[in-house]
């Protein structure tokens, strides 16, 4: 295995807001509507797990508040993520050669809510965790007690802290895999990065933040692997 990185020179991740600030924050965004969910249902959800936690529990100083991929894919959500560029912002997208990014689904370590709404509990972007490869992540984090992120759960920790996706300091959300026909996965692994603008991204992208894919063997220096504690529906 890879050793540790140093991450002493890297961008502290940003803090999440409390879970009802977070859920004004989707509603604003409009990630209820595209769910199909009524936003009271939301606003109720998050007092729900805020009560459920009390004042020092978890999911309220460290919780991310998902609406379930189930009713909200990658696809829909990665638009809505923004990042600062010269004279405004810039959207996200979905990686052109990743037209079946909805297809990806959890892997057999990750249990998955069945309800509208749940909690991502102590998420971490696993920058320690830079140069190693998906492959080689994947059982660190179960020997850590952790599972990793779905695409959907990062990019909404991306929707409610954007710094989260930061120069040099990306993640990848190796919870979601495409398993094929004859029942191997497919070698990619889907991670959140920022787009340098180049081949098909175009130059008008430089400096978007994007969903795109990685070897599941390549390592990268600048990609940890973001992983939770748990989830809580």
């Amino acid at each position: 295995m890879p050793d540790l990185a140093d991450t002493t020179s890297a961008p502290a991740v940003p803090a999440l807001p409390g879970l009802a600030e977070q859920a004004e924050r989707l509603i604003t965004l409009g990630v209820p509507a595209l769910a199909g969910l009524p936003d009271g249902e939301v606003r109720a959800g998050a007092s729900r797990f805020e009560e459920a936690s009390g004042p020092d529990g978890p999911a309220s100083c460290a919780g991310l508040l998902v609406v379930s991929p189930r009713l909200v894919p990658p696809s829909a959500l990665a638009p809505l993520m923004r990042l600062p560029a010269r004279g405004g912002e810039q959207a996200g997208f979905v990686v052109e050669d990743m037209t079946d990014v909805d297809d990806f689904a959890p892997v057999e370590e990750v249990q998955v809510p069945e309800s509208a709404l749940y909690v991502v509990t102590g998420p971490d972007r696993g920058d320690d965790l830079g140069n190693w490869s998906p492959d080689e992540a994947l059982p660190e984090l179960t020997r850590r007690g952790r599972t990793p992120l779905l695409t959907a759960e990062g990019i909404q920790w991306a929707l409610q802290t954007p710094g989260v996706v930061a120069d040099g300091h990306c993640f990848m959300t190796i919870g979601s895999r495409l398993r094929r026909a004859d029942g191997r996965l497919d070698s990619r692994t889907p991670a959140v990065w920022i787009s340098r603008g180049t081949g098909r991204d175009g130059r008008d992208r430089r400096g978007a933040p994007k969903v795109g894919w990685c070897w599941a063997g390549n390592r990268h220096t600048w990609l940890g692997f973001a992983s939770t504690t748990g989830r809580r529906g």
